[in-house]
């Protein structure tokens, strides 16, 4: 049996974990095939040729395919909070300026880099700035890959980014930048990235998927609970970063857990209306057309545990 799972290239998502220690796959009857994507649209479009069978992915990607038919589900979470606005060092942000309107006002006449349009950086940042009557002051420019949003703030091409903690760690790191509203503001509880599955792998694999749940939740229970073990893990199977960097990224927003709660379903549906404003889709949906919590009931039935933190050294 092979399983094909698509992911991104973010550090804190459980890939990196299960990619890297094998133990922790033990449960997944399947060998697994990984497969390497820039952006959640991209993933969707996996998933709409059949090349993969199960992903992760921020939801506004996720709901832009299911809108379209693609047959997907949202079967388990994984992080919330997961989108950070950043800027070269020369702005300022909260809590010296309280509103994110008067944060953004900043930059009119400039350009903030995302990336991926219909991303859930995207959505976030599109409505923000149509919140704040700035959609036609400020230029957004889309990008294929994280790190060419970062590129472009060092090249002075970009004054600032919506993007992954992990964007905002580099644009600290590479571009003397820093975070200038926290993660926990800009959406809250917003669904950083789920666990998406074809449905009819999903219904012809269930104990294929429950196995993969129950890895997936042990990895971020490890994120969780020995941060800077999964720093080093992490940090040793990319090769090119260090473990410091990895830790600074799973603290910038440090909610980790697979359960689908109440909330994290609340704020995707409150991205329902936001991408039928936007015209990113045409259609309202129900919660039961993007989600299934069966599985993730049965493999994690106790409390959430976002709110946890994670315990640094």
């Amino acid at each position: 049996m092979l399983l094909r799972i698509g992911h991104l290239s973010t550090f804190y998502h459980t890939a990196m974990l299960l990619m890297a220690d094998k133990g922790l796959c033990s449960g997944i009857e399947a060998d697994i095939e990984w497969n390497l994507f820039g952006t959640g649209p991209a993933i969707v479009n996996a998933f709409e040729k059949k090349e993969i069978d199960l992903a992760y992915i921020g939801l506004p990607p996720a709901i832009i395919g299911i809108e379209r038919g693609v047959p997907i589900l949202c079967i388990a979470g994984g992080h919330i909070e997961g989108t950070v606005f950043c800027s070269k060092a020369q702005y300022s942000g909260y809590p010296e300026i309280q509103g994110l309107d008067d944060i953004l006002k900043q930059f009119k006449g400039m350009t903030i880099s995302v990336p991926g349009k219909g991303s859930i950086h995207d959505v976030i940042l599109q409505d923000s700035l149509r919140k704040a009557g700035l959609a036609a002051d400020i230029s957004v420019r889309h990008f294929p890959w994280a790190d060419m949003a970062v590129e472009a703030i060092v090249k002075d091409e970009a004054a600032a980014a919506f993007g992954t903690p992990a964007l905002a760690v580099a644009v600290k790191h590479y571009a003397g930048g820093k975070i200038i509203y926290p993660a926990s503001m800009l959406w809250p509880n917003n669904p950083s990235y789920g666990i998406a599955v074809n449905r009819d792998f999903l219904l012809a694999n269930q104990t294929l998927v429950a196995g993969f749940l129950h890895a997936h939740e042990n990895a971020t229970a490890m994120m969780r609970s020995r941060p800077a073990q999964a720093a080093e893990i992490i940090s040793g199977y990319v090769g090119f970063i260090d473990p410091a960097f990895v830790l600074e990224t799973l603290t910038v927003s440090p909610k980790y857990c697979s359960q689908l709660t109440d909330q994290y379903i609340a704020s995707t549906m409150g991205f329902v209306s936001v991408l039928n404003d936007l015209g990113y889709i045409t259609r309202a949906l129900n919660a039961d057309q993007i989600f299934d919590r069966s599985l993730i009931n049965k493999v994690h039935p106790g409390a959430h545990h976002y709110d946890d933190g994670i315990c640094l050294p």
